[in-house]
């Protein structure tokens, strides 16, 4: 009997033991993982976290987003426009028309890039600049939005009739733009976009040369290489050129390694500020809809120099 009673207590107190050692354990993992916790809170408080892609080009679809090329990267850009879906089975619903732009953008510094392009529409060429002057951060340094300034030129080189004497000036217009943009979560990213456009009289008859703008942009990200885009830029009423319609797209992103392609609907033929912006007539409830896409192909160069 008396070694039974041994038995017992030997195996109550294992158990006791046990239990004992096991709350040790958790005790001790918790404290260690509120410790852990506290210090990788303070080392994210006394470092800048900067926020990356808010969206995945530099353009939303037309229009430009937020982001920059990195710097000595070269970004080879192929835009194309059909006609309108109204055109009908004739033109295969606008397929059988179509304009394009050939860009090429390059990347000064990381926050600083520039860039040439030639439309078909109206044989103009453009150039532009784009500066990132802040950038959306958490941790020591907490601003909430990126902010970018871009600038743009653009010649209109059509032949005009012998008897429309055209000065430089009159073909040449110049867009001022801000871009405020934030990055919500991983899946939503919202930009706006203020707008100055000196424009030309010459390709749209404009009432004012002055043309104030106001545009919003976001993006959907649905998977890893796959987001969803829209734009829309608003004209102030008393800037507006007669029968001119306000800009709106629709958009998916693909991204495939180096390349981005963008698959979009719009109302606009042309594809810089100016002619999207201030020189849009399509209707989408008359069917003026045109399909679109573009191709991102970006190439890294001078990889021995340091970034600025």
């Amino acid at each position: 009997m008396r070694i039974i009673k041994l038995l017992f207590a030997s195996i109550l107190l294992f158990i006791s033991g046990k239990i004992i050692a096991q709350d040790t354990t958790n005790i001790i993992a918790q404290d260690t993982a509120n410790l852990m916790n506290q210090l990788e809170k303070e080392a994210t408080q006394n470092e800048t976290i900067y926020t990356t892609a808010t969206f995945k080009s530099t353009r939303v679809i037309d229009g430009h987003s937020v982001e920059n090329l990195p710097a000595h990267v070269l970004d080879l850009r192929i835009s194309h426009r059909f006609g309108p879906l109204s055109n009908g089975l004739y033109n295969l619903f606008g397929l059988d028309n179509a304009t394009m732009r050939l860009g090429f953008d390059y990347g000064i510094a990381n926050n600083f890039m520039i860039g040439i392009g030639h439309s078909t529409f109206q044989k103009t060429y453009d150039g532009f600049f784009k500066i990132k002057l802040l950038r959306q951060s958490s941790g020591k340094n907490n601003m909430p939005v990126t902010l970018s300034v871009m600038s743009s030129m653009a010649i209109n080189t059509l032949r005009m009739p012998d008897s429309l004497k055209t000065e430089f000036g009159d073909r040449t217009s110049y867009v001022y733009q801000l871009l405020i943009g934030r990055k919500f979560s991983d899946l939503f990213s919202l930009q706006i976009m203020p707008t100055l456009i000196h424009a030309d009289n010459i390709s749209f008859n404009h009432v004012k040369n002055n043309i104030i703008a106001f545009g919003i942009g976001g993006r959907l990200k649905i998977s890893k290489r796959i987001s969803l885009n829209s734009e829309y830029y608003y004209q102030l009423p008393d800037t507006k050129a007669p029968g001119a319609r306000n800009v709106l797209s629709f958009g998916v992103d693909i991204g495939t390694g180096g390349h981005v392609f963008q698959l979009h609907f719009t109302n606009s033929v042309g594809q810089i500020e100016k002619l999207f912006i201030t020189e849009t007539t399509g209707r989408w409830d008359q069917s003026d809809v045109l399909f679109g896409f573009n191709i991102s192909r970006v190439f890294q160069l001078n990889k021995d120099k340091k970034k600025w």
